[in-house]
């Protein structure tokens, strides 16, 4: 489990453009999407990237359950995600 440092808003409300923070480093929000509804919760994606090496990173969350769900995975090729462990994350 990922320890959420700060929330500025509800993660809900995380648009394009926003900014989420992996380890104190900006990472760009892309887009925010549903990735499957299951029937009691839905599954979300947070899709970002970092400015400064154009490396892409997925934020996975369950929306009822966002403080024990939320996992970061990195894409370290055109296709395949790794799940990272990064000390914390905020917004």
């Amino acid at each position: 489990m990922i320890p959420i440092a700060k929330q500025s808003k509800p993660i809900s409300a995380i648009k394009k453009g926003d900014k989420i923070f992996l380890q104190g480093k900006a990472m760009i929000v892309d887009d925010h999407f549903l990735f499957m509804d299951h029937k009691t919760t839905k599954e979300m994606i947070i899709e970002c990237y970092n400015p400064e090496n154009e490396r892409e990173y997925q934020v996975r969350y369950f929306d009822d359950q966002v403080e024990t769900s939320i996992e970061v995975y990195e894409l370290v090729n055109d296709f395949q995600y790794v799940k990272r462990e990064p000390a914390e994350i905020s917004w």
